[in-house]
């Protein structure tokens, strides 16, 4: 198989070295699992400020490597997001951006995040990651809650061009949150928190093929255990080229 991965980050993780935080061996290891290419956001996005400079460095980080595609954050609580969200269109081109609101203090339900998807729509693939770290693992001084999701669907309705993608979503996005997300059609989810014997085989009762993205979550999570996933799930050929290549026609 050849993989597209939907869910990497770059540099370092602010609160522990990681195996894989270096982007030469990060790139390396992706290679061997047959992922061809990678969006990679930036580490930096979660506490910087200065999200003009983060974008920046991780465009010429991305340069270096052909497998990876930068993802750009937009952090909705500073004053000046709007123009990161313009340098990011316009001088890198980007077809992906990444909010990760918890870290941020911003809510979907906020006024200025429905802005934020009106101005984005039919222009880039919206990422929402929604946890980053499971809450047992947590600094004592940073505990960060999950994404409230619920009141995605509902704002979606009024702009149906946008697109969204809830990365790390499956340990709290379930039940009837998970079903109202998967009737707005314009939800995709990634497979990176799937936990559990056979669990994109069991979530695809609940969540159409088509609407399953392979993520890793490197290199917070090892990437190999998303390819496992795969492997021991009984997928049909067709599921299994659908989830892995997602990536790629949702940007078409």
């Amino acid at each position: 198989m050849k993989i597209i991965d939907a869910n990497v980050h770059l540099f370092r993780w602010p609160f522990r070295r990681l195996a894989l935080d270096d982007t030469s061996a990060l790139v390396a290891k992706l290679r061997s699992l047959n992922i061809t290419e990678a969006w990679a956001g930036s580490y930096e996005a979660l506490l910087h400020r200065d999200l003009s400079a983060v974008n920046e460095r991780l465009v010429a980080e991305c340069r270096r490597e052909k497998l990876l595609r930068p993802v750009g954050a937009i952090n909705l609580a500073l004053p000046d997001w709007e123009e990161d969200l313009r340098r990011c269109l316009e001088d890198y081109d980007m077809k992906v951006l990444r909010v990760y609101p918890n870290y941020h203090g911003t809510e979907l339900s906020d006024p200025v995040f429905g802005r934020f998807l009106e101005m984005t729509a039919g222009k880039a693939l919206i990422q929402i990651s929604v946890m980053m770290e499971e809450e047992r693992t947590q600094h004592p001084l940073m505990k960060i809650p999950h994404v409230n999701t619920t009141p995605l669907p509902t704002l979606l309705k009024s702009i149906p061009e946008a697109k969204v993608m809830l990365l790390n979503c499956f340990r709290t996005v379930r039940g009837k949150t998970l079903l109202e997300l998967v009737a707005s059609e314009q939800v995709w989810f990634d497979i990176s928190t799937l936990e559990g014997m056979s669990g994109i085989q069991r979530m695809l009762t609940q969540v159409p093929v088509n609407r399953l993205v392979f993520g890793t979550h490197a290199p917070l999570y090892l990437p190999v255990s998303a390819v496992l996933k795969l492997r021991e799930s009984e997928l049909t050929a067709e599921q299994l080229a659908q989830i892995t290549s997602a990536a790629t026609r949702l940007l078409k």
